[in-house]
């Protein structure tokens, strides 16, 4: 039949059935199955697979000396991390110490952006960007906040052998020479065992930029110089103090919570209850680099959720005398908007402000 046709018309009836085969292909007719494109299903797979951190181990930075709040956070995190088997490297601590974590902090927010090196904090993240004296340019803003894990709250406390009982006879003493006693902390100046020391003093009538406060690098070395018998009085926060009270060494003097506290705390007064109306929430969160890749912070969304939700980690909170209070990084984040917030105010109150 195609002997009857000239040889131009079937050429020409060719290249028709190849441009109807090729239209018909980039229209959607089938392809080739070694080239079909995966299942919606295989999508989160497929990302998974993407996805390689952590390729070496982690580290959790303490910006405090051994022995205080930053420092126990830091360990915990780290030893149910561990047990638990949730991250597959290993994971370290270290501790960088120095103005109430404003000298550790300035190096990470300024130097080579690391998704490997975690930290934990508390308010003096806030604190020392917006203080007048000592003031850090870099606060949460510099960072990325990933969850915020537990509560803790502020605390006074004095020596076993003290002749202090009670809050109200210390701050009356105050009242009459706020030069008498020396309170120490374990931040700097304007930083939160600062705040802590000095706001019920402050809700008393008390002068606070006359207070003798003396600060030291982490909880742990201001327990030590109380201890020592070279301040009178300490500032810090309540779950530090346990293992003290047990042993016999000091007096909780008052809480800075809304309720009484358990544990070893049960039997300690709020400062409410004492007549000074005064509270201080500590928080307590762990943070990644500022620009942390989508990878990591992803991970850490989801390692430290289940962190939280772990028997033992609640465990290891109660063991503490840690409150559960987890926020995940978007929570977090808000929460720590309105926590400057009040910050300032308070610093303002105080007249420290920047």
């Amino acid at each position: 039949m195609f002997n009857l046709l000239p040889r131009h018309s079937i050429k020409m009836m060719l290249a028709g059935i190849l441009a109807v085969s090729l239209t018909a292909c980039a229209s959607g007719a089938p392809k080739p199955k070694e080239a079909a494109a995966p299942k919606s299903n295989d999508a989160p797979a497929a990302a998974a697979e993407a996805s390689k951190y952590p390729e070496k181990p982690i580290v959790v930075v303490a910006p405090s000396g051994a022995g205080g709040g930053w420092d126990m956070t830091a360990r915990t995190i780290a030893k149910v991390l561990t047990e638990t088997k949730a991250v597959g490297k290993p994971i370290t601590v270290e501790n960088k110490p120095g103005g109430g974590g404003a000298v550790f902090l300035a190096e990470y927010a300024s130097g080579k952006k690391d998704d490997y090196k975690l930290f934990v904090s508390s308010p003096p993240i806030l604190i020392n960007n917006l203080k007048k004296e000592g003031n850090s340019p870099f606060g949460y803003k510099n960072t990325t906040p990933l969850a915020q894990l537990t509560k803790d709250f502020g605390a006074i406390a004095v020596s076993a052998n003290s002749k202090y009982n009670d809050l109200k006879s210390l701050l009356n003493d105050l009242k009459a020479d706020p030069t008498k006693l020396t309170i120490a902390g374990g931040s700097a100046p304007g930083s939160m065992d600062h705040l802590v020391s000095i706001l019920p003093a402050y809700k008393y009538g008390i002068d606070p930029k006359k207070i003798k406060y003396v600060s030291y690098d982490g909880g742990g070395e201001a327990l030590t110089a109380l201890l020592g018998g070279n301040v009178d009085v300490l500032g810090t926060d309540a779950s530090s103090l346990d293992q003290y009270v047990k042993a016999g060494k000091i007096k909780v003097l008052a809480v800075a919570s809304a309720q009484r506290l358990g544990g070893s705390l049960k039997d300690v007064p709020t400062m409410k209850e004492q007549g000074v109306d005064a509270e201080f929430n500590i928080w307590r969160g762990i943070f990644g680099p500022k620009d942390m890749s989508a990878d990591a912070k992803k991970y850490w969304d989801d390692n430290l959720k289940k962190l939280n939700d772990n028997d033992v980690w609640k465990k290891e909170l109660q063991a503490n005398n840690w409150e559960s209070d987890f926020k995940s990084s978007a929570e977090f984040n808000t929460f720590l908007g309105q926590q400057e917030k009040l910050i300032q105010d308070m610093l303002t109150a105080l007249g420290m402000q920047k």
